[in-house]
């Protein structure tokens, strides 16, 4: 077993745990090397991140564009308070025509590894092309070198620029998902709120995919799950300690951090949420869910049985992957027509 970064709330596993999909078992039984490979503390985060990078290399912008179906390209906001410009890849469907919806979208990786790239070939085939979207994707600063809150105010700063310059983009302005899974689900629901209490653009939607949510990394599917699948709660405390430092856990902790942590969750934009069931974010999705509704808004949440984290990106041919995929995209295509 691979040595795991110190927990301050370490305890025994809770109750057993909840078992995983077949097919995905079965896919889960070939990760082994990359699962040993997860960070055991921040000092290795330099490491793995390469590793990764070598294992599942970004794609290209020639590749991104796949043989003329997209047009792709980069862009640069202005950074926060003084902070480096942020990268904006910018995708769309090759002859889109102009004033379409926008996803905003914000990278996983648990704070600490991934790019503006990560992930987009998927948004590309599966939500921009059959829904006639632009696609932007914010390459933000990573911890432990960028503690917070420089990945969070990268985002909004991003999120910011695309509200004033969307028809620049042929984009509409005014329908404008954020979305993000994992690490990105966190500071999608974190770009909300934001957002809300700054004054600040006004969201169609926001869509987060099995995000990261809670810094406290307590509750009963985090121990349930310690040990088990993909991204344990060993490893999110290597995540949370990257980004907070020893502020990790305590009343020090910002909603902008850990959206989790937020008093009042009125005044969102519809909000999408999903989990597997058997993964360590599962229970603080849930309960960030059901505080939507219970502060009246709108909120809708899947959880989806036998999934580990990211079951639906490592999975993709699973039965219960398509499934997520397919609500995801049921999801959006009500939300823009509202």
């Amino acid at each position: 077993m691979k040595p795991t970064f110190p927990s301050p709330h370490d305890s025994e596993r809770s109750a057993p745990p909840v078992p995983f999909d077949a097919e995905l078992s079965a896919v889960l039984d070939g990760l082994g090397a990359l699962l040993d490979a997860e960070p055991t503390s921040p000092a290795v985060v330099p490491g793995w991140r390469a590793l990764l990078a070598e294992a599942a290399p970004d794609p290209t912008l020639e590749e991104l564009r796949g043989d003329g179906a997209f047009e792709v390209y980069e862009r640069h906001a202005p950074g926060p308070d003084g902070a480096p410009d942020v990268p904006l890849l910018i995708a769309r469907p090759t002859g889109l025509a102009d004033g379409a919806p926008v996803v905003y979208h914000l990278h996983g990786g648990g704070m600490m590894s991934g790019t503006g790239r990560t992930g987009v070939s998927c948004l590309l085939r599966e939500w921009a092309e059959p829904l006639g979207l632009v696609v932007v994707s914010a390459d933000y600063r990573l911890a432990p070198e960028h503690p917070y809150p420089a990945g969070v105010e990268d985002c909004y700063a991003g999120l910011v620029w695309v509200a004033r310059h969307g028809t620049e983009i042929g984009a509409d302005p005014a329908r404008i998902v954020v979305a993000g899974g994992s690490a990105g689900g966190g500071l999608s629901a974190a770009v909300a709120l934001m957002a809300r209490d700054r004054g600040g653009p006004r969201l169609a939607g926001l869509l987060a995919m099995c995000p990261m949510l809670d810094d406290r990394n307590d509750t009963p599917s985090a121990r349930q799950m310690a040990g088990r699948g993909v991204w344990d709660r060993h490893t999110n405390e290597v995540g949370w300690a990257s980004l907070l430092g020893e502020a990790r856990g305590t009343d020090a902790v910002s909603p902008y951090a850990a959206p989790a942590r937020a008093d009042d969750l009125s005044g969102l934009p519809p909000v999408y949420i999903d989990a597997g069931a058997a993964e360590t974010y599962r229970d603080e999705d849930v309960a960030f869910a059901t505080r939507v509704w219970q502060s009246g808004g709108d909120a809708e949440l899947h959880v989806w049985s036998g999934g580990f984290h990211g079951f639906d990106q490592i999975a993709p041919d699973a039965t219960v992957s398509r499934q997520a995929r397919e609500a995801r995209v049921d999801w959006l295509r009500r939300v823009l027509a509202r």
